[in-house]
Order: C-alpha cells, then structure tokens, then sequence
C-alpha cells in the first residue's frame, strides 16, 4: 500500500478528502455525459445535417460543457479553500502558522504517489473503512495543559517585548545609517555635480578654443589663398603693364621719328632752315670780319 507520509489519523482524513473529491468528479462527468445525451435526444434526430447545423450544434454543446466544467472547477476551488480555513483555525487555537509550498502541487513524482495511494485505496476489496460518520473535532484542553500553554504563551510574549525591543534599537540604528549613507549619498552626488560642472566647462573651452582654433586657421588659409592669387594676379598686371609701356614707348618713338619726318618736309621747317643757315653764314662772316 502507497503511504502519503503522514500518521494514520491525518492519511485517514486524507482517504475521507479523497472519497468526497471522488464523489463530486463523479457526479461532474455524469453531467457532461448528460449534456451529450441530451444533444443525442434533442438534435440528432435527423439522418443528415449541413455543416452550419453540425457547427451550431458543436457549438451549443461546448457552451453547456463549458459552463458545467468551469462551474465544477470552481466549486472545487472553494471547496480547497475551506477545507484550508478548517486546518488553519485548527492550527490557530494552537497559536501555529502553518505554511504551504504551492511549487509542490505541480510535483509529477508527487501526484503520481497520490494517484497510487488511491487506487490501492479503492481496489482493495479488504480494505477496512477508515471514515467516521461524524468528523472528530480537537478536543478541548485540560486545566494542566490550559495552564502549561499558559505559562508557554507568557513566556513567548515575553521573549516577543524582547524581540521587539531588540527590533526598535535595530530599527533606530539602522534609520541613523540610512540618514548618514542618505547625507554621504548627497555629499557624493554634490561632488559628482560639481567634477561634471567642471568637466563641462573645460570641455566647454576647449570646444571653444578649438573653434576659435579652427576659425584662425581657415582665416590664415584663406588670407594665404587671397594673397596667392593677388600676386599673381599683380605680376601678370605688372607683365602686362610692362609689355604694354615697351609697346607705347615704341609707338611714341616711332610717332616722333614720322613727325619729324613730317615736319621736315613743311615749307615752314624749310623756310625756317634757309633762314637759320643764312644767320649762321651771317655769323660766320661776321666773326671773320671781328677777327680781322
């Protein structure tokens, strides 16, 4: 036989559980087993059927199944929730706090033990009937446990004042760390502040700097370029100008040499040359007269 690893009372309210969840899965799946006997009894009475008839009829028979399934699960979900309210109340009148492990509901090897648990439980033919018609409750304490859970409860109280005492000096040092690791928190972000305001403003000047920099250097570039072009744009200017003061100094040249030749064949330039060699003769003879 397949043990759940509890005593024998509390595996004997195990079997009584199980009975119970036994019989309402029953009567679920003879629910579900009438919703399609009524769809047999109501709406296949015909020989053949269109597509659309079979889908509506697929369609109201998921709805029925549906609601009997989800109304089942749910039930079943307050039934689990008030069989837990009956342990913890138990447990409470006891001053314990019991605690579950909800990973452990989805254990496979778990539920497998289960599964085995109950079927050895339902096919035993021998299997003497551990449920009792009516549910034993605790029974009530007597004067001397009454007293000794007395004395256990005062005891824990007073290790509780002691706890909590311990608690509120912890709670105060703690709250004075958190306000000095608060003040040192400030003091860091100031100083982090004040090294990116000045991170800031020196890669701030250096931006500038360089822009400034760079300002320079295409100016220089381009005084560079402008004086380039001027220069030569001055010697070209200078050539020319050369070129062309040799061509007028030529044109001058021989202007004066055509005008003096013009000149020379007027009546004047030869009137005026007769004249001048009739003076010089003049002169001639009158320095020969003066000498003798």
């Amino acid at each position: 036989q397949a043990e759940l690893g509890v005593n024998e009372h509390h595996q004997n309210e195990v079997v009584s559980y199980m009975r119970f969840a036994r019989f309402k899965r029953g009567m679920c799946l003879k629910t579900v087993d009438s919703c399609f006997q009524d769809l047999k009894d109501s709406r296949l009475v015909e020989e053949t059927f269109t597509v659309d008839e079979v889908i509506d009829m697929l369609d109201g028979l998921q709805s029925v199944v549906h609601s009997e399934v989800e109304s089942e699960l749910i039930n079943t979900t307050y039934t689990n929730v008030l069989l837990l309210r009956q342990l913890f109340s138990q447990a409470e009148k006891w001053y314990l706090k019991l605690q579950t492990d909800v990973s452990d509901l989805e254990n496979r090897e778990l539920s497998d033990q289960v599964a085995e648990f109950e079927k050895s439980e339902y096919t035993s033919s021998n299997k003497k009937s551990t449920a009792d018609p009516i549910k034993p409750k605790l029974a009530p304490l007597n004067e001397g446990g009454s007293e000794l859970l007395n004395k256990t409860v005062a005891y824990l109280q007073e290790e509780n004042e002691k706890l909590k005492t311990r608690l509120r000096t912890i709670e105060t040092q703690a709250t004075a760390a958190l306000d000095e690791k608060s003040k040192l928190e400030k003091s860091l972000r100031d100083l982090q502040m004040i090294q990116g305001d000045q991170k800031n403003n020196a890669n701030q000047d250096i931006t500038e700097l360089e822009n400034k920099v760079a300002a320079l250097k295409s100016q220089f570039e381009k005084t560079l370029n402008d004086t380039t072009a001027n220069k030569k744009f001055l010697e070209d200017d200078l050539v020319t100008t050369k070129h062309n003061l040799l061509k007028v100094q030529d044109q001058l040249s021989t202007a004066e040499k055509e005008l003096e030749k013009k000149f020379q064949q007027t009546a004047a330039y030869r009137n005026m040359k007769e004249i001048l060699t009739k003076k010089n003769e003049q002169i001639k003879d009158l320095r020969r007269r003066l000498s003798k």
